[in-house]
């Protein structure tokens, strides 16, 4: 059996083929009035499952895996699968095919072709489940969730590790114990429908009322632990155990909604991953979602790589402030838990960016804090920490390394600025020779004593230790 990791993220479903194919329309056929569409650009992507898997592997720099089934052409799928380990039960048939014709960005038409024999499961595809620490469930109504065996699996990965369920009207129910089930508006009212005790719920309550109406029934029913019932511009209304939460989204103005779901789906799987509460995967997914519709959806896919939505796209903001000839500075640390002297840190580098210039963040992963400071630490996750910096007024971008030094994204960057907060002695510092080999400059900044995370943490544990109880008081 494969070892399992939490760091790891299996997606378990139907992989489909996506082909766009764009155009304009000039003139009606001569023998129907029907458009003509004079083709320009052809697009190929993997759908369904290999879609949210694709997605969740340019989200993260976690191991994807991707279980699921293959035809005749898995080595073409394979091609469009780059960056995601498939584990694959091959059999006869085709990979389903849904090819979109669009004009304007319009679709005028869709044609669905090809199919898979059914499959049984494998060794390799239980045992890549019975390894992952997240599970992401893509179902599509192709069968591989129907499988026995396959829900054996996924039922045993319930009781031990995050599974996140995105359901299809013509798919297997969830397994009892699933983390959150992801359905949008017109599946739960499908489902909720369908149930032979319940009608139809009643929609004149509007949003969020019969959205939390859904996600409760179908929470009951399904025996999972929340339901988080998405309704496009609206948002998602999350249903647990412990009550409703409400995530507006931001609108698109304009935008393609096509693998919405799936960029929600996995966006709440790599958070999970990252150690996030499920209310906070789920906030973390719908802004991630609202900005891939406004990208242009699954179509722009290959137009821009994805990026974590509290986390702006560091390559974009330098190679922007190059363009414009301001000044690149960057500064780095765990900051674990932020305080007073991070903030003075943070606000001395910003001045040296000057108004037009732009503050870089270079933050240690979890791994490179642990290394650095202890398997207890960070006490914050990477995902938080990120999030908490790029909200800051100051800071510009956020680039998460995992190397023990800066030197790495160091050189990926080449700022022309690298401050240090503390009594460092800049000419010592590892990176210092190869800031200077670009013509960088380091400096430190004011050392401000007594401010730490490590002290802070410190103070903590002595304040909530038993010794430091008065008699009769309460820790």
């Amino acid at each position: 059996m494969s070892p399992r990791t939490r760091s790891s993220i299996v997606v378990v479903g139907d992989c489909l083929r996506d082909v766009d194919v764009f155009g304009a329309v000039e003139r009606l056929c001569p023998d129907a009035p029907a458009p003509v569409l004079a083709a320009a650009e052809r697009r190929e992507r993997p759908g369904g499952a290999g879609l949210t898997a694709l997605l969740a592997a340019r989200s993260t720099r976690r191991p994807v895996r991707l279980v699921t089934a293959l035809g005749s052409d898995a080595d073409a799928m394979r091609e469009l699968l780059a960056g995601v380990d498939v584990v694959a039960v091959e059999t006869g048939g085709t990979t389903p095919t849904k090819t979109r014709m669009l004009a304007d960005d319009r679709v005028l038409l869709r044609l669905d072709e090809g199919g898979l024999d059914p499959v049984a499961a494998t060794r390799d595809l239980l045992d890549a489940i019975a390894g992952a620490g997240v599970v992401l469930v893509s179902d599509y109504g192709r069968g591989i969730t129907a499988d026995p065996a396959v829900r054996a699996a996924l039922s045993e990965a319930a009781g031990r590790v995050p599974v996140v369920w995105d359901p299809h009207p013509n798919g297997a129910p969830p397994v009892p114990g699933a983390t959150l089930v992801t359905p949008n508006l017109g599946e739960a009212r499908g489902y909720v429908s369908e149930l032979s005790s319940h009608g139809p719920e009643d929609r004149s309550r509007g949003f969020p009322h019969e959205p939390a109406a859904l996600g409760e029934t179908l929470r009951a029913q399904w025996g999972v632990d929340a339901v988080a019932v998405t309704a496009g511009r609206h948002g998602a209304v999350l249903r647990g155990a412990t009550g409703t939460s409400v995530t507006p989204a931001t609108p698109a103005r304009v935008g393609d909604p096509c693998g919405a779901g799936d960029r929600f789906a996995a966006s709440v799987a790599v958070a999970l991953a990252d150690g996030s509460a499920v209310d906070d995967a789920v906030r973390t997914a719908v802004t991630a979602a609202a900005a891939f519709v406004a990208a242009g959806g699954a179509a722009a896919l290959d137009d821009a790589p994805l990026e974590s939505p509290a986390e702006p796209r560091t390559t974009d903001v330098v190679a922007d402030a190059r363009a414009r000839g301001a000044t690149v500075v960057a500064t780095g640390g765990c900051f674990d838990l932020l305080h007073a002297g991070h903030a003075r840190t943070l606000a001395a580098a910003r001045r040296l960016a000057g108004e037009d210039g732009v503050l870089v963040v270079c933050l240690n992963s979890d791994a490179s804090v642990r290394r650095l400071k202890g398997p207890d630490r960070p006490v914050v996750t990477e995902a938080d920490r990120a999030e908490m910096l790029a909200a800051l007024d100051a800071v510009d971008a956020v680039e998460v390394f995992d190397e023990d030094d800066p030197r790495a994204v160091l050189d990926r960057l080449r700022p022309d600025v690298w401050v240090k907060g503390g009594d460092y002695a800049t000419d010592e510092l590892l990176e210092t020779p190869l800031v200077r080999s670009w013509g960088g400059e380091v400096v430190a900044v004011p050392y401000h004593a007594g401010r730490s995370s490590t002290r802070l943490l410190a103070r903590l544990e002595n304040e909530t230790s038993p010794d430091s109880v008065p008699s009769g008081g309460t820790p």
